[in-house]
Formats: C-alpha cells, sequence, structure tokens
C-alpha cells in the first residue's frame, strides 16, 4: 500500500508540474492526490512496527482498550487534524493580509505613493519598484509585499508585456529582500524562532549576497527594456489622495508591521496578528466612512474586500 501511494504522489506531482500541456487544473490534480494518499493510508490499516511506535504512546490512556484498528484511525484523524491546522493557519494569513491591501486600495491608499514616482522611464522606475520592493519585504515580508507592489504596479503600468516584466522582477526582489530579515521570509522566521539564527548575524551575512540576487536579473532586464510611459498618466482625484486614503494606507501598513511584533510578544501564531490587525483596518475603514449609504459603504467593508 505504502508504494502506491508513493506512485499516486509521484503521478499527482506530475499532473500539477504539467498543467498547461494537460490543460488539468493544478488545484483539482493537488485535491486528488491528496484525498487518494490520506485515503489509502487510513484503509491500509495498522503495521506490526507501527502499532509499536512511540507515536501512539502519545495518546490518552483512555485508549488503552481500543483495539489496533481503532487506536490507527485515532492516530489518522489526529494527523490531519494537524496537517489542517498548519495549511489553515496559512490561508487564514493570507486572507487577512490580502484584504487589508484590498482596503487600501479601496480608499486609494496606494496613490499616495504613486504620486510621488514622477518619473515616466522604464528603466528608472523598474529600479526604484525593485528596490523599494527590496527593503519593504525585510520589513514586511515577501508575500505581503509582492501583494502590495503588484497592486501598485497595476496603478503604474497600463498594459500587458511591460506589467508582467515589472511583476516577475517584484517576485524575485521580494524573496531576495525577505532573505536576510529574520522575519521577511517564512523559512528565516522559523529558524529564527528555532534559535538556529540570530537576527544581528542574518542580516550582516545575508544582506550582501541579497543585493546580489536582486542586481544581476535587474541589470540583465534593464538592458532590455527601454523608453517611456508614453501616454499614461496617474489617476488624480480632486486634489490627491484624500484624507481617507492617507489614513488607511498608515494604518494598513503600519498593521502589516506590527504582525512580527505581536507575534515576538505574544508568542501566537502569525494569522492571530493578522486577524487582530484585520479588525483594526476594518473599524477605522468604517469609522472614516460614516456618511455613505448601505450599498457605496459594502465596497470600504472587509465583506466587499
Amino acid at each position: 500500500m505504502e508504494f502506491l501511494i508513493v506512485i499516486i504522489f509521484i503521478l499527482g506531482y506530475i499532473a500539477i508540474a504539467c498543467e498547461h500541456p494537460l490543460k488539468i487544473n493544478k488545484t483539482a490534480s493537488a485535491l486528488l492526490t491528496g484525498v487518494l494518499c490520506w485515503t489509502l493510508f487510513a484503509i491500509q490499516g495498522p503495521s506490526q512496527s507501527l502499532l509499536s511506535s512511540l507515536e501512539y504512546q502519545t495518546f490518552s490512556t483512555s485508549f488503552v482498550n481500543l483495539t489496533a484498528t481503532e487506536i490507527y484511525r485515532q492516530f489518522v484523524q489526529s494527523a490531519l487534524a494537524e496537517h489542517l491546522s498548519e495549511i489553515s493557519s496559512i490561508l487564514f494569513f493570507l486572507i487577512g493580509a490580502m484584504t487589508i491591501v484590498e482596503l487600501i486600495d479601496a480608499h486609494d491608499g496606494f496613490q499616495f505613493i504613486t504620486d510621488k514616482i514622477k518619473t515616466r522611464s522604464v528603466r528608472s522606475l523598474l529600479w526604484i519598484v525593485c528596490w523599494l520592493t527590496f527593503f519593504l519585504s525585510a520589513i514586511l515580508d515577501n508575500l505581503t509585499t509582492s501583494i502590495v507592489m503588484i497592486s501598485l504596479i497595476r496603478k503604474l503600468i497600463p498594459y500587458g508585456e511591460t506589467r508582467l516584466v515589472f511583476a516577475g522582477m517584484v517576485i524575485i526582489a521580494a524573496n531576495a529582500g525577505g532573505a536576510w530579515s529574520p522575519i521577511g521570509d517564512v523559512t528565516t522566521t522559523m529558524l529564527w524562532i528555532g534559535g538556529q539564527i540570530t537576527s544581528l548575524k542574518i542580516m550582516q551575512q545575508l544582506i550582501v549576497p541579497s543585493m546580489v540576487c536582486l542586481l544581476i536579473p535587474l541589470a540583465v532586464i534593464s538592458f532590455k527594456i527601454k523608453g517611456k510611459l508614453a501616454g499614461f498618466e496617474i489617476p488624480q482625484n480632486g486634489n490627491g489622495v484624500g484624507k481617507g486614503g492617507k489614513i488607511m494606507l498608515a494604518v494598513g501598513v503600519g498593521i502589516l508591521l506590527f504582525v512580527p511584533v505581536f507575534k515576538t510578544l505574544t508568542h501566537l501564531p502569525p494569522y492571530m496578528g493578522i486577524l487582530l490587525g484585520l479588525g483594526i483596518v476594518w473599524v477605522v475603514s468604517e469609522l472614516i466612512n460614516p456618511g455613505l449609504d448601505e450599498g457605496n459603504r459594502k465596497q470600504y467593508s472587509a465583506s466587499g474586500a
């Protein structure tokens, strides 16, 4: 049975990698692979070596009168619950972070940044965006920074191919920037919490290699792109960004900065910090839009976002 599980996993992984040639969505392949592997693992029953392992000694003494099959079922359910909690924590974090970004965007908060960028040179804009992404990802995290910066690119770059080049460089810059900070990437954060690295050492030893990781592709792309953002005007809302947009930008970015601090102070998982932040941003959004009717108010709420 173990051999069959391995075969299904390999075939599923190939299907995920070959999404476009197969014309089957990788999410569907992943769902089938995951459920089939767990189902086979559950119905195969316990082996003698598994029964004698120390894993079963972690269960409560209330299970001492259960049969081997019943104990095994409890083991499978416990393992499933553990994995589900890990996946759910990631999903809750992503949903919270993306909703905060969407709320800032709904209030035109990112326009405050775009208004400060006056260059129409594609090459200069690329360097500004990449270095801004590099340092933001070290302060926030590479995922949140990617969300923020790609939202910004959508405001700045109105057409397809150039926008894709910028988006690709944002991902490179965000990953490079997140690598030299203990809170910039999930992996470095895990190592930092586990005591394998220290904040000062990782910054000292990785900031230069991280810059090189950004500079090489940035230099290559810079030689391939040129020109101006002809015919593109940054939209203005009257006298610029309204007070609500500036407040939401400040509160939203401040909340994202606060999440690693919250985690350090409380030792709670990051999704708790991001959900707390989402609640605060949501309340602020409601307070700065008190006079809107129900229909218009929805676009400034978290449910609308």
